[in-house]
């Protein structure tokens, strides 16, 4: 969503993995698909992370707790901290448990919490609905800074055009072809703190994602990626919310020998598994 690649280098937080806590309930031709393995990005990935759109894609749980403390951080104990490892025990800090417009929200004013928020906030701004104009602004609404909407409503409305609906296999009103299935999700796999003071945050979250179309004839067949995205935070009312962030590739494992699954197969799993709260 955001121009460029720009990394703040500030003072250093702690951090640590994370782990899944709990799932929420939810409930092609050319097999593109077929039988072998993937290890190139699609070609509208690459234009996605050109135009600076956040189509990232969803989920497992944050939820893990820095090894040197028990406790969690507050706003002013933690500007000089260097980042380490920690340990995926669980904090004992209950999970966010509110939601504004079906997006987690009521984060915690620590370390922790800014940790959730960016990760429950790169889920909704990769997930399908950013490319449905009313739905996008909505979620704009939840997880942007007041100051920072209006920016990114006109940017992203510059972004998502007619030609790049049908970049990712879409119609030119952005609706999915009749007897296919639009996927784009993305899976946060950690976090990390760079930077923490007062009502200031910067996080990193490095992200798995999906994007794509399943269907028997699709030629745009669901592909993952790999990608770091830098949110920076701030505390507005009694919540944080992004003020910006970048986007850069990786990093990225090797690709496995998994075969690469069917089209039908593909769309049942996407029907079939929901998303998640992250927490930490």
């Amino acid at each position: 969503m955001s121009l460029g690649n720009e990394r703040n280098d500030g003072l250093y937080g702690g951090s640590g993995e994370t782990r899944t806590r709990l799932p929420e309930g939810e409930g092609g031709g050319q097999d593109g698909y077929g039988g072998g393995r993937r290890s190139s990005r699609s070609s509208s990935r690459s234009l996605v992370t050109v135009v600076g759109v956040v189509v990232l894609l969803i989920a497992a749980i944050a939820f893990a707790n820095r090894g040197d403390s028990g406790d969690e951080s507050s706003a002013g104990d933690s500007g000089g901290k260097k980042a380490g490892a920690g340990p995926t025990a669980a904090s004992g800090t209950k999970p966010v448990d509110g939601k504004t417009s079906g997006i987690p929200s009521g984060f915690a004013k620590s370390e922790q919490g800014a940790q959730s928020a960016a990760a429950n906030y790169a889920v909704a701004l990769g997930s399908a609905d950013m490319f449905n104009k009313a739905k996008r602004d909505s979620i704009l609404q939840v997880v942007m800074a007041p100051s920072s909407v209006n920016t990114f409503k006109t940017r992203l409305d510059k972004a998502y055009t007619a030609a790049f609906f049908k970049s990712v296999g879409l119609n030119a009103d952005s609706t999915t072809p009749k007897g296919y299935q639009f996927v784009s999700r993305t899976v946060p796999i950690g976090t990390k703190v760079t930077s923490y003071a007062g009502n200031k945050a910067t996080v990193e979250v490095w992200c798995s994602g999906l994007l794509g179309l399943a269907g028997e004839r699709s030629t745009k067949p669901v592909t993952n990626s790999w990608f770091t995205m830098t949110m920076k935070l701030g505390w507005t009312g009694d919540d944080w919310k992004a003020v910006t962030h970048s986007q850069k590739e990786g990093p990225s494992p090797v690709p496995g020998d998994d075969r690469a699954s069917g089209s039908d197969e593909i769309s049942k799993a996407v029907e079939g598994y929901g998303g998640f709260t992250y927490a930490r």
